[in-house]
């Protein structure tokens, strides 16, 4: 039965590339053509392939459907929360989650540093969408033009001495942010606050959240801070793992 599940869902990564015929399925399979017919009219009855009018299959709709089902009921939030907590047991320090979400910038989770100076930040709470590591690295992501155009339409207050300052000294970061795929706040938004941050990924390479690790300069420098940075890099990509199902999570021995 495994072998036979094995063979049917290997047509899938084949039919992927174009639609294929009977003869290459088999072919690809190593089997005889009856054996890939029978599959193949499996996964036909299951809507995952569809044979086309020149006999050829390509994959079904029913794939893209479900497809498109599991994205929208993916939680990164309750993929993240394990990593996240790992995270500030071995740093010590606030870690946050942020999502993009109709041009704003939200927290969605947080982590509390074990240190008794804290964070004022709350989940739902908006972020300082123009300084903040978080927010570069989410709009960092979209498509030219809508960064340019959202760049334009931003305020750019000052609420320290390193805050951004305008438009074209936002999208510079932004720019600098896309290359080196991390980003910082160093005393842009509150100037005693260091933050370091890493993008989450989904299966298409799209930052779909960014996750950062931030401290006070009573509790550590911001220089300290920044050694954390491959720390958190590694963090964020085991989240986008197993978010995009590059990393399933191991089976638990019964």
């Amino acid at each position: 039965m495994s072998q036979t599940v094995d063979r049917a869902l290997s047509i899938l990564p084949l039919l992927a590339e174009g639609p294929a015929d009977l003869g290459q399925v088999a072919d690809r399979l190593g089997v005889h053509k009856s054996t890939a017919l029978r599959l193949l009219r499996t996964l036909h009855e299951h809507g995952m392939v569809y044979r086309q009018s020149d006999q050829r299959y390509r994959l079904g709709a029913r794939l893209f459907a479900l497809a498109q089902e599991a994205m929208e009921n993916l939680d990164v939030r309750e993929i993240a929360h394990a990593h996240l907590l790992r995270l500030n047991e071995k740093c010590g320090h606030t870690v946050h989650l942020a999502v993009y979400e109709e041009n704003e910038v939200l927290y969605i989770d947080k982590v509390e540093s074990r240190y008794p100076v804290r964070m004022y930040s709350r989940i739902g709470k908006p972020v300082a969408i123009t300084v903040a590591a978080v927010a570069k690295l989410l709009l960092a992501d979209l498509p030219e033009y809508e960064r340019r155009a959202l760049a334009e339409k931003l305020d750019y207050p000052m609420y320290t001495s390193r805050s951004t300052p305008h438009a074209t000294a936002f999208l510079q970061e932004l720019a600098k942010v896309r290359e080196q795929g991390w980003a910082t706040d160093l005393g842009g938004h509150e100037e005693s606050i260091n933050c370091v941050a890493a993008p989450i990924r989904g299966a298409d390479g799209r930052v779909v959240a960014a996750m950062s690790v931030s401290a006070p300069n009573v509790v550590v420098t911001a220089d300290e801070l920044l050694t954390l940075l491959p720390l958190v890099r590694r963090t964020a990509d085991a989240i986008s793992g197993e978010y995009s199902g590059r990393t399933p999570v191991k089976d638990t021995p019964a």
